[in-house]
């Protein structure tokens, strides 16, 4: 008995200094990187971001851009990141050689994500829309494509103004098919809220919120003007394939594009860079 008592300690010591190491890992992955945590990712690459600060409602949220001034003879691609996410979800796009030769590249925190921004994101796809509005207000539209991956999707789509394109990568857009995650729980719980890291809440926050969001919107998607390229997984646990056939129900065949990726998750940003860069690649030529 005693033999089993220590065998148990010894056991359960394990387990427990094993959850402290996972949730150490987990926090310091989750952190959101500083501007020279951000540049420094680019240390490889010959191609060297600029990282400013635009002030829009009291708010304040950083820009990366591939370009000191905005080339009038390119097209700009602007990447709308998820829940949660970041501006450095795109950062293989933003380093590439040939994405650079060919187009201006901007990439932003939303708001709620930012490095030392001490609110949460702001749960309304309205005010969402309202940053990407002012992120490209100085830009010509018509020769702009915006990528929106995740929650960035419906960010994207929302938009009324025409772009030369908009592309989705596996959009939340769909209320009715919107999954609600247990971890969601360790937010809603006072008692292990604060085991969350920041990043973690905004995304919380915002998720808590997408039924409602995306139900408001639903029958509005099909208002936006735009050509259309959708890419999906059809596997993904996160946000269904579903919502993306749902958007092909909306859009008539001129004007939206679904590119299904066979087996895809939701994490085809990273995982197929060849193909969403190749499919960029044909709307800048």
């Amino acid at each position: 008995m005693k033999l089993f008592k220590k065998i148990l300690k010894i056991v359960f010591s394990i387990l427990f200094t094993l959850l402290i190491v996972v949730y150490l890992f987990f926090v310091n992955f989750s952190s959101i990187k500083s501007d020279e945590e951000v540049l420094k990712e680019f240390e490889e690459s010959i191609h060297k971001p600029f990282i400013s600060y635009v002030t829009f409602k009291n708010f304040e949220y950083r820009v990366l851009s591939m370009q000191e001034k905005i080339d009038t003879l390119k097209t700009t691609v602007v990447f709308v990141h998820g829940a949660p996410g970041s501006l450095l979800d795109f950062k293989k796009y933003l380093a590439d050689s040939l994405l650079n030769a060919k187009s201006n590249m901007i990439s932003y925190d939303r708001i709620g994500y930012g490095f030392n921004q001490t609110h949460l994101a702001q749960k309304s796809l309205d005010f969402e829309v309202e940053i990407l509005r002012n992120v490209v207000k100085d830009l010509n539209l018509e020769n702009t494509i915006i990528v929106g991956y995740s929650y960035g999707g419906p960010i994207a789509l929302a938009m009324k103004e025409k772009f030369k394109n908009i592309v989705l990568l596996a959009p939340s857009v769909y209320s009715k098919v919107e999954p609600m995650p247990f971890v969601l729980h360790f937010y809603k719980w006072k008692m292990t809220r604060w085991l969350v890291p920041k990043i973690w809440k905004s995304a919380s926050e915002e998720k808590m919120n997408h039924p409602q969001e995306l139900e408001k919107f639903e029958k509005r998607w099909i208002e936006n003007p735009s050509q259309i390229i959708d890419i999906h997984g059809d596997e993904d646990g996160i946000v269904p394939f579903e919502n993306s056939l749902f958007l092909k129900e909306q859009f008539s065949s001129k004007q939206f594009e679904l590119i299904t990726i066979p087996t895809g998750g939701h994490s085809l940003v990273w995982s197929n860079f060849t193909l969403i860069k190749a499919e960029l690649l044909k709307l800048l030529n």
